[in-house]
């Protein structure tokens, strides 16, 4: 039970408590958990979509977004902007690179690239929301935090400390891979939109990890976070273009 609460507690802003320090054991086998979360975050999205049915679309697609950022609590979005900057301002530079990562402030790079992601995102929603097609709400979230297993698991961490090397250092290696095929066939009983979300979201994850591993030799936590924001949005615009 201890590392569902871990993953809940670090990727959304649910009101959940730890009873103490987890053991690293136990941060490491949360990622199992990643992919559950992901599912609940879509089913929430799916509830709210429901009981929006019936009010105009555009204001129901800014409150969808506005939730979907809120159960986060724009973890991934800091991840992202912190990668956007580092990814420009690091002129190719390893050190450089990192060392943007770490500091808090956000440039006018990290700002535009929240905002072209944040408006696809949106503009996706109203395609989706006018054509009545609902299923992406539940496979986008979904299927971006099982990237996060995925992404520990084929790639070094660089980024010595925290979280992120408990994760990369204590993930259950042997029941991690056959955990995430189950997600994955389980996913694409759903049809159509799940099977263009998952090519879409396979190929965007290896083209981005082939990405930090030339730049950085690994990934680090807010690289993770970026994918996490990109798949997602790469997942909502792919279906409604199909």
């Amino acid at each position: 039970m201890t590392p569902l609460l871990i993953a809940l507690q670090f990727l959304t802003r649910l009101p959940v408590r730890l009873a103490g320090m987890p053991e690293p054991q136990q941060v490491g086998r949360s990622l199992l958990f990643y992919p559950m979360v992901g599912l609940l975050i879509g089913l929430l999205l799916l509830g709210a979509a429901w009981l929006l049915q019936g009010h105009p679309v555009l204001l129901s697609a800014a409150l969808l977004l506005v939730l979907w950022v809120g159960l986060s609590g724009g973890l991934h979005l800091d991840g992202l902007a912190d990668t956007a900057d580092a990814w420009v301002g690091g002129y190719g530079d390893l050190e450089r690179t990192l060392a943007i990562m770490k500091d808090p402030r956000s440039g006018p790079i990290a700002v535009v690239v929240l905002v072209l992601v944040l408006l696809l995102k949106f503009a996706a929603l109203v395609a989706l929301l006018d054509a009545g097609q609902l299923l992406p709400l539940l496979l986008a979230p979904w299927l971006a935090r099982g990237m996060l297993p995925l992404l520990f698991l084929t790639t070094p961490y660089v980024r010595a400390g925290g979280l992120g090397q408990a994760l990369a250092d204590h993930l259950p290696r042997r029941e991690l891979p056959l955990w995430l095929a189950i997600q994955g066939a389980a996913m694409l009983l759903l049809g159509w939109p799940a099977w263009v979300a998952l090519t879409v979201a396979m190929v965007l994850f290896a083209w981005l990890r082939g990405r930090f591993l030339q730049r950085l030799g690994g990934t680090t936590g807010d690289t993770a976070g970026a994918m996490v924001e990109l798949v997602e949005m790469a997942v909502l615009v792919a279906v409604a273009l199909v």
